[in-house]
């Protein structure tokens, strides 16, 4: 989702005549059609605590949008992306502190850095710390954007102290202690101007302490301060009329086409090819937050009725064996694939009938959007990003996009299920469902413009 984001909503800003760029590390695992096109520009010195570390600065540009890479094979040409226990903290303030080195070596001075989520969240102490002598940063502002409060950055208070080389002063709980270490979360939180998160419905529910991950005080406390946007998507890569990755592409005006992507689907993953069986996809996480265990609670009882599921996606071994085993037991109505998939996800997207995501909480999400997108109808919880997205179904008055439950309940989920798949049979109802889920906007141009509106507000502190 954090990538999604990051993807879509600078080229939705430079739309709206932001100058918006982009800073990553160089990560191994970028696809060689980027990396081989990535341009040298320089290269220079970053120190961390002790180290003098190399810092090459590298550019690609990407639909105009100019992405800087920030290129380090030692801290960031591994196999995987995070979990490095040992130096997770070095590799992280790295990075931090790199996006502000190199500013001046681009020609670019921002008015704004936008943050993102705890890997960031040191831009904006070391900004308002070390550099806030010099001239060239005094005057630029930050905007850190939560995109998931549950991952923090946290880590040993001696070795922070040690890499970011500021006074005992700042190791404090009201500045970076968090519990005995220190959270990059929460030095974002504390040491930027203003708070975004990515639902309107979250940033309310981060303030209570069971969403505010023992945070909720301080956000209470910078409530002022605190805004909340909500995500949208990109309309180029998520097109059912003009995707090359699904099976036959298809608009409101000709649903029928969807069923074509459906029947594909099916012979794809060895499931019954039916026209008539509702299909209910799962793309996800395979992990607590994601409501997985509502739905093993009642794991026996969906599968029991005549439905088909798709499930793709991994995480935690337990959730992964679940529906393993229940695709080796029910093998005509579940097809479990514990991986993830580009290709598939969008085919699954436009093959399916219903989409189910019954989080725990979830900040925003994207894979209700993706789904309406594609006419694909979500079940959800009503909980952060899907309960400002997904409006429930009402018969009475034929208002609605999609099917909610409100509480962290499997029967009340389960009830949901069988009340979509009462509509599904309806088929006027359903289309109409379809037609009003296609013809939604869930487009960036809204939320830029929100954005935009709090770059110009942090102007003015």
């Amino acid at each position: 989702g954090l990538g999604e984001v990051i993807g879509s909503l600078p080229k939705a800003l430079r739309a709206q005549g932001i100058d918006a760029r982009v800073v990553l590390p160089k990560y191994r695992n970028i696809p060689d059609e980027y990396r081989n096109n990535i341009r040298h520009i320089k290269y220079i010195y970053v120190d961390i605590g002790w180290r003098h570390q190399y810092c090459g600065i590298e550019e690609y540009v990407l639909d105009g949008l100019p992405v800087y890479f920030i290129d380090n094979e030692y801290y960031f040409g591994r196999e995987m992306i995070y979990g490095y226990d040992d130096d997770e903290p070095e590799r992280y303030v790295f990075y931090c502190k790199s996006v502000l080195e190199v500013l001046p070596h681009i020609g670019f001075k921002p008015d704004i850095i936008h943050c993102h989520d705890w890997q960031t969240g040191m831009v904006p102490v070391l900004l308002k710390t070390n550099y806030c002598h010099n001239d060239f940063y005094r005057d630029i502002r930050t905007l850190f954007t939560i995109h998931n409060l549950k991952y923090q950055g946290i880590f040993s208070k001696e070795l922070m102290r040690e890499l970011l080389g500021l006074e005992e002063e700042y190791y404090t709980s009201d500045k970076l202690e968090f519990y005995g270490g220190v959270s990059f979360m929460k030095g974002g939180l504390t040491y930027s101007d203003l708070i975004s998160t990515v639902s309107p419905t979250y940033a309310k529910e981060i303030q209570t302490p069971f969403f505010g991950q023992k945070l909720d005080g301080l956000l209470r406390a910078r409530h002022r301060q605190l805004f909340g946007i909500l995500n949208g998507i990109d309309y180029d890569a998520y097109n059912p009329s003009d995707d090359p990755l699904i099976y036959v592409e298809y608009d409101s005006r000709n649903i029928e086409d969807k069923v074509k992507n459906k029947l594909k689907l099916q012979e794809q993953l060895g499931l019954p090819v039916r026209e008539d069986v509702p299909l209910i996809a799962i793309i996800t996480r395979l992990v607590s937050q994601k409501g997985v265990d509502l739905i093993e609670a009642v794991f026996e009882e969906i599968l029991s009725m005549d439905i088909q599921m798709i499930v793709l996606g991994d995480g935690e071994p337990h959730y992964e064996w679940l529906f393993r085993d229940g695709a080796y037991r029910y093998p005509q109505k579940l097809s479990a694939n514990i991986y993830y998939d580009n290709e598939l996800a969008h085919r699954i997207y436009a093959g399916a009938d219903i989409y189910l995501m019954p989080s725990l909480f979830e900040p925003c999400g994207l894979a209700q959007l993706f789904s309406l997108r594609y006419g694909t109808i979500p079940i959800v919880r009503e909980t952060g990003g899907l309960k400002d997205t997904i409006h429930a179904y009402n018969e009475f008055t034929d208002e609605g996009n999609g099917f909610s439950f409100t509480d962290y309940n499997a029967h009340d989920m389960l009830y949901t299920i069988r009340r979509a798949i009462e509509f599904y049979h309806k088929k006027d109802i359903w289309n109409t469902l379809i037609d009003r889920a296609m013809n939604g906007d869930y487009s960036w141009d809204r939320s830029a413009s929100d954005y935009i509106n709090l770059y110009r507000q942090s102007l003015k502190i």
